[in-house]
C-alpha cells in the first residue's frame, strides 16, 4: 500500500473550505439515490390487486392512487379506448376530467398527447369524441402554465380540423366572441389568434367576412404587441381561406399599418406574411405597396432595426423572385447590391478602433452576423436565378468564392448542402466552381464534408460531362487535382471518430469510374479499400469498402489487375488468418454476387467460398450457411454440374460432422431452402449437347450395323465355299484328304484368331447357360467352355449425366464382333465334321 503524502496538500482556510464544499456536492448527489427506496408504506399504498380489470384497475388508481399511478393510467388511455371503448369512455374518461382540475404539469401534458391520439387512432367516431372529450379540452385551454397551454391547444386545432362545421360554430368559434376581448387575459387573447388562423379556413369566405375578420380586426390592434404579433402571423391563414379580394381590401390594409407598429416583433411579423402572400397580390400591389414596404424595411435594418436583418437575409431570394417582374434595373442592381453586403456582414475590419466598448459590441452581434451569411449562402441559388446564370461569374463568383471560404463552419455547411444546387443551375459553365470544390474536399471540418458528399456522385458527373473539357480522353482535365483532394477527404474522414462519415464517403466513391480512369482508380483508389477491409475496425465502413472494391472491379478491363485483385481478395480475406478477414470475404462474395455474372462468380470464387465448410471458428461456418442459397442460384445446369457436385459434398459433410449445434441448426434450416430451390438450366448449352450426343449416338449406330453386316457376309461366304469344298472332294485322292485336312486347320485358326489377346487363355468351365454369360464350344478343347463378360470392360457406360444414349464401350464392341466371327466358325467346323461322318459310314 503506498503511503498518503500530505506535504503536497494546502491546509489553508480557503482550501479547507474548498474542500468541505466538495464533500457537500458529494452528499448531495448521494441524496436522490437514497430517497428513491420507498418504505413498506410506500409500497403497501402502491400495490394493486392483481385480479382486477383493466378498467377497475384505472379507476381504483385514479380514484385513490398516486399521482404518478394517475399519470400511467392517463398515458394508457388510448389502449383503453382499443380495448373497451363503452366502458372506458363510461367509467374511466369521467375520473379522468376530475383528476385533471388538480392535476400537475405531468399529467395535464400527457392527458392532452393522450387525447389526440385517441382523435388519430379513430377509437370512436368523431361525433362521439366531440360530445366526450372536447369539453375536456376547452376547459384546460387556459391553464395557467403556457406550456400546458400550448399542448392542449395544438390538440384542439388537430380536433378542429375533424370536426363538423357546426360543431365548430357552436362550440368553437361562438365562445371566440367574449374570449377575444380585452377583459379577457392574455392567454386568452393569444389562444383565440390561434383559433382564429385556424377556423378561416373551415368555412366559406362570406362566413370567415361576417364572423370572423371584426374579431381579427379586433386582435390586430389590440394594446399587447405580444397579441398583435401573433395575430398578424395568423393573417396568412385568414387571407388564404378568404380569397384574394378580400385579402386585397381587408388582409393587406392591416399589414401595412401592422409592418409601422411601434413593437419590432409585430413589424417581423409584419415582413414575414408579407413575403409569404407575395403569389396573392397583383402587379400593382406589389409596386405600389409591397416594394416600399421592403425597400424601407432593407433601409432600416442597417440603421436603426437590426432586429429585422436575420429575417430579411432569409428571405431575400423568395424576396427578390418574387418581385423581379416589377423591378427596374436600378432597383435590381440595388437588390443585388443589398444581397452581397450581407453575405459579407462582420467580416470587415474596422481600423482605427479597437477599445473594449466596440469588442464588446462585436461580440454581442457576431453571433447575428454568422447567422445572416448562413442564410445568405442558403439562397445563393435563388440568386443564381435572379442574376440570370449567364451573369454568375460577373455578378456573384466572388460572392460565392467568399461564401466557400468562410471562417464560420455553418456557413461553409450551408454552400456544401447548396453546391448541387449551384452546379444544377450553372449547367454548362459548371467548370467555373471546380476550384470551391476541391477546396470543400478539403476542409477541415468534417461537417462539411459530409454535406458535400451527399449528391458528390451528381456534383462530378455535371463536371465531367458538362464541363469546358467533356471529351472522353481529357474528362480529369475539367477538375484538376480532383484526386488528392478526394484522397485527403477519405484520409481525413478515416482518422476521425465519424465512422458515418466515413461509411458514406465510401460508398459515394462508387462513382468514380464513371469520373476518372481505370488505372487512376486502380492505383490510388482500389488498393485503398482493400487495406481498409483489412484494417478498419468499423464493420460498416468495411462493408462499403468491400462494395465500392466490387463496383472498381467490375468496371476494370485489364485483366491483368483483375486478376491480382481476386488473388489478394481470395488469399488476404478468403485465406486470412483472422476470422473477421474471412468473415468479409463472405461479405464480398455476396457484393460480387449482386454486381457481376453468375459464370463470373463461379470461375473464381465458388470454390474458395465452398472451402470455408472447414473452417475452424463457427461463425465462418454460420454465416458460409446463410450464404449457400445464394451461391446455389450462381450455378447453371449442365454447365456447373461438377459445381453443384461439390455444393452437395460439401452440405453432406457439414451435416455428418458439425459439432456446433447453432451452426447444425442454420445447416438443417438450409438444407431444407436448397431442396426446394430450382437450378436455372442452360437451354442453349443444354441443345447444344443433346445435338452432339444424338450425332455420336447416330455415328456410333451406323458403323456397328455396318460392321455387323460386313462381317455376317463374310462368314456366310466362308462358309459357303468350305461346304462345296468339302462336298467336292467326296470322291477324290488322297491329295484331296490333304487338301481337306489344311482347310480344318485354317477353319480353326479363323475361329480364334479374332478373339483379344486378353481373353485368349479361356478357363473352363460346367457347359451351363447364364443370363450373364456366353457359352460357346471351342474346336479342339475336349470340353465346352463358357465366356464371362462380367468384367467391366464388356459393361456398356452413360456418355452424359443429361438423360443422353447410352453407348457400348470399345471392347464390348470388339467382343461381340469376335463372338460373332467364332460362331460363325463353331458353324463351319460342325458342318465339317458331319459330312467326313456321312463319307465314313458310306466306306
Amino acid at each position: 500500500m503506498r503511503p498518503i503524502i500530505f506535504s503536497k496538500m494546502d491546509f489553508s482556510h480557503s482550501s479547507l473550505f474548498g474542500y468541505i464544499e466538495d464533500l457537500q456536492e458529494l452528499t448531495i448527489i448521494e441524496r436522490p439515490v437514497r430517497r428513491s427506496l420507498k418504505t413498506p408504506e410506500e409500497i403497501e399504498r402502491l400495490t394493486v390487486d392483481e385480479e382486477l380489470s383493466d378498467i377497475e384497475r384505472a379507476v381504483y388508481l385514479l380514484s385513490s392512487g398516486q399521482d404518478i399511478q394517475g399519470t400511467s393510467v392517463v398515458a394508457n388511455l388510448p389502449v383503453l379506448m382499443r380495448q373497451n371503448p363503452a366502458e372506458t369512455l363510461r367509467r374511466v374518461l369521467p375520473k379522468i376530467r376530475e383528476v385533471l382540475h388538480v392535476a400537475g404539469v405531468e399529467m395535464q401534458l400527457t392527458a392532452a398527447v393522450s387525447f389526440l391520439t385517441v382523435l388519430q387512432e379513430e377509437s370512436v367516431s368523431i361525433h362521439t369524441y366531440s360530445h366526450s372529450f372536447l369539453h375536456i379540452i376547452l376547459q384546460n385551454l387556459e391553464h395557467r402554465d403556457t406550456g400546458v397551454s400550448n399542448a392542449w391547444l395544438e390538440t384542439l386545432l388537430a380536433v378542429i380540423e375533424a370536426l363538423p362545421k357546426e360543431t365548430v360554430r357552436h362550440e368553437i368559434l361562438n365562445p371566440l366572441v367574449s374570449k377575444a376581448q380585452l377583459s379577457q387575459t392574455l392567454q386568452s387573447r393569444l389562444v383565440s389568434c390561434k383559433i382564429m388562423g385556424k377556423v378561416a379556413n373551415k368555412f366559406e369566405a362570406h362566413t370567415v367576412k361576417r364572423e370572423v375578420l371584426p374579431l381579427v380586426k379586433s386582435l390586430c390592434q389590440d394594446v399587447e404587441y405580444e397579441v398583435r404579433a401573433c395575430m398578424c402571423r395568423q393573417l396568412e391563414h385568414v387571407a388564404r381561406g378568404i380569397g384574394t379580394e378580400l385579402t386585397k381590401t381587408v388582409v393587406l390594409p392591416e399589414l401595412v399599418e401592422l409592418a409601422r407598429d411601434e413593437g419590432s416583433s409585430v413589424r417581423l411579423a409584419a415582413f414575414e406574411t408579407l413575403v409569404n402572400l407575395l403569389d396573392m397580390f397583383d402587379a400593382d400591389d406589389r409596386s405600389q405597396t409591397v416594394l416600399p414596404l421592403v425597400k424601407s424595411f432593407c433601409e432600416k435594418s442597417f440603421k436603426t432595426d437590426e432586429s429585422i436583418l436575420v429575417s430579411l437575409s432569409f428571405h431575400l431570394g423568395k424576396l427578390c423572385n418574387g418581385l423581379y417582374g416589377i423591378f427596374t434595373p436600378e432597383q435590381h442592381l440595388r437588390f443585388l447590391e443589398f444581397y452581397k453586403k450581407l453575405s459579407t456582414l462582420g467580416l470587415q475590419q474596422e481600423n482605427g478602433h479597437n477599445d473594449n466598448q466596440l469588442h464588446l459590441q462585436t461580440l454581442e452581434h457576431e453571433k447575428k452576423y454568422i447567422t445572416v451569411r448562413k442564410n445568405c449562402a442558403y439562397n445563393f441559388p435563388a440568386m443564381i436565378v435572379f442574376v440570370d446564370p449567364k451573369n454568375f461569374h460577373l455578378e456573384l463568383y466572388s460572392i460565392f468564392f467568399c461564401l466557400c471560404h468562410d471562417p464560420e463552419v455553418p456557413v461553409r455547411y450551408t454552400m456544401a448542402i447548396s453546391f448541387f444546387e449551384v452546379a444544377k443551375l450553372l449547367n454548362s459553365d459548371v467548370y467555373t466552381i471546380h476550384k470551391e470544390l476541391v477546396a470543400l474536399l478539403q476542409d477541415e471540418s468534417l461537417e462539411v464534408l459530409d454535406a458535400l458528399v451527399g449528391h458528390l456522385p451528381e456534383i462530378l458527373e455535371l463536371m465531367t460531362n458538362r464541363g469546358e473539357n467533356n471529351g472522353s480522353e481529357s474528362k480529369l482535365l475539367s477538375i484538376p487535382d480532383l484526386i488528392p483532394a478526394l484522397t485527403t477527404a477519405e484520409q481525413r474522414a478515416a482518422t476521425s471518430l465519424k465512422w458515418r462519415t466515413h461509411e458514406k464517403l465510401l460508398q459515394k466513391y462508387a462513382c468514380l469510374p464513371h469520373i476518372i480512369s481505370s488505372d487512376q482508380i486502380y492505383y490510388r483508389f482500389l488498393h485503398r479499400m482493400l487495406t481498409i477491409i483489412l484494417t478498419n475496425n468499423v464493420l460498416p465502413v468495411q462493408k462499403a469498402a468491400a462494395r465500392t472494391l466490387c463496383v472498381y472491379l467490375r468496371y476494370n478491363r485489364k485483366q491483368e489487375q483483375r486478376h491480382e485483385v481476386i488473388q489478394k481478395l481470395i488469399e488476404q480475406l478468403g485465406q486470412g488468418k483472422s476470422y473477421w478477414n474471412r468473415l468479409r470475404f463472405l461479405d464480398t462474395c455476396e457484393f460480387i454476387m449482386e454486381l457481376f455474372s453468375k459464370s463470373f462468380f463461379c470461375k473464381y470464387f465458388f470454390l474458395p467460398v465452398l472451402e470455408l465448410t472447414h473452417d475452424p471458428v463457427a461463425n465462418v461456418r454460420m454465416k458460409l450457411c446463410c450464404l449457400l442459397p445464394k451461391v446455389k442460384s450462381t450455378l447453371k445446369i449442365p454447365t456447373d454440374k461438377h459445381l453443384l457436385q461439390q455444393l452437395e459434398l460439401c452440405i453432406r459433410k457439414l451435416l455428418c460432422q458439425e459439432k456446433d449445434k447453432d451452426v447444425l441448426t442454420i445447416v438443417k434450416r438450409t438444407v431444407l431452402e436448397l431442396d426446394r430451390m430450382e437450378i436455372s438450366v442452360d437451354a442453349e448449352q443444354l441443345e447444344k449437347e443433346k445435338q452432339k450426343n444424338e450425332g455420336r449416338s447416330t455415328n456410333i449406330n451406323d458403323k456397328m450395323f455396318e460392321k455387323k453386316r460386313r462381317d455376317s457376309k463374310t462368314s456366310s461366304v466362308l462358309a459357303k465355299s468350305i461346304n462345296l469344298s468339302i462336298s467336292g472332294s467326296s470322291s477324290g485322292t488322297s491329295a484331296g484328304k490333304e487338301e481337306k485336312k489344311s482347310k480344318l486347320v485354317r477353319s480353326q485358326s479363323f475361329s480364334t484368331q479374332v478373339l483379344h489377346p486378353k481373353y485368349s487363355n479361356i478357363d473352363k468351365c460346367p457347359n451351363k447357360s447364364s443370363a450373364t454369360g456366353y457359352t460357346s464350344s471351342v474346336p479342339g478343347m475336349g470340353k465346352s467352355c463358357m465366356l464371362s463378360f462380367s468384367d467391366d470392360s464388356f459393361r456398356t457406360h452413360a456418355a452424359g449425366n443429361s438423360g443422353n444414349a447410352a453407348f457400348p464401350s470399345s471392347s464390348s464392341r470388339n467382343l461381340f464382333s469376335s463372338a460373332d466371327q467364332k460362331s460363325n466358325g463353331n458353324k463351319e467346323s460342325q458342318s465339317r465334321k458331319m459330312s467326313i461322318k456321312n463319307r465314313k459310314s458310306n466306306s
